[in-house]
């Protein structure tokens, strides 16, 4: 980990908080995975205090579960929770789609452009970690563009099992050219004005990671909550 966070700019526990999460969501830390105060702070180079604090927030988010007498572990994946969180970001989405198809800036548009080249450039790398940034901003900079940052942060609230399922899912499935497709054609419907197709296309989109839950289950039984 890092050698010393107290040089960095920013609170030594959002520092924490903010590692912390990319780690599990990336499954570097796996579901399960037994985490220690004590080993954190020497990970970290801090006190405990932000450690703990760090480990109430993801508790709230449903990352850990900090268990009486028993210590702290990365949550396992909750399939409901993948499925309600997938279903609140497919209405969300569809609506954002659809307002970006009835008007969209043109410099969001040149970033969708530049997304997509990225993608591309993840592709040919094999770069799981990339590609699940760059899908996230693809979908971040639709609802910029739609003057809707707001409702992309309450997303992001109910997003942890969910992002954890679509980790998995890219790590153990190397093919992703029709992310970018789907990726590609929904940017060219904004740029159509073609919102019913957009919106269909955002449906299918999001509706992947579903489809492939039964066999992620399968493969990673001791990461998902029975």
């Amino acid at each position: 980990m890092e050698n010393s966070l107290r040089m960095q700019p920013g609170s030594a526990g959002n520092i924490v908080y903010n590692k912390l999460k990319q780690q599990i969501v990336s499954l570097e830390l796996p579901p399960g995975t037994t985490l220690s105060e004590k080993e954190m702070s020497l990970a970290f180079d801090v006190s405990r205090t932000p450690v703990r604090e760090s480990f109430v927030r993801l508790a709230q988010e449903g990352l850990v579960l900090v268990l009486p007498q028993r210590g702290t572990r990365v949550s396992l994946i909750d399939p409901e929770l993948v499925e309600e969180a997938r279903f609140m970001r497919e209405q969300l989405e569809k609506a954002v789609i659809s307002l970006a198809c009835e008007s969209f800036p043109e410099d969001k548009l040149a970033e969708l452009e530049a997304n997509l080249a990225q993608q591309k450039e993840s592709i040919e790398r094999h770069d799981g970690k990339q590609m699940f940034e760059l899908d996230e901003a693809f979908h971040r900079i639709l609802f910029e563009g739609c003057r809707k940052q707001g409702t992309w942060n309450v997303i992001q609230q109910m997003n942890a099992h969910l992002n954890r399922s679509r980790m998995l899912w890219l790590s153990a499935d190397p093919h992703w050219g029709h992310l970018y497709e789907q990726h590609r054609v929904m940017a060219d419907a904004i740029r159509r004005h073609d919102s019913d197709y957009a919106e269909r296309v955002m449906q299918e989109h999001l509706s992947l990671i579903i489809s492939n839950l039964t066999v992620l289950k399968e493969k990673h039984p001791d990461y998902f909550k029975i």
